[in-house]
């Protein structure tokens, strides 16, 4: 059976987190925040992914 492989777009953006779900950062967040808004900012954190795309998601990236 041939060797599992990750999604190479997938695995750049998706991480998992201590309890075992999947979180991705927003968009935003890398450079000239000066300009940016506080809100615009604290809109911007990282979030989990829903509940429904947690399995087709894990099955991208199986090796995280």
């Amino acid at each position: 059976m041939p060797k599992l492989k990750s999604h190479s777009g997938a695995k750049k953006r998706i991480r998992r987190t201590g309890s075992g779900k999947l979180a991705f950062n927003r968009k935003g967040r890398s450079h000239l925040l000066m300009q940016k808004s506080k809100r615009q900012k604290r809109l911007n954190r990282t979030k989990l992914m829903h509940s429904s795309n947690q399995r087709n998601l894990a099955l991208l990236v199986p090796h995280i």
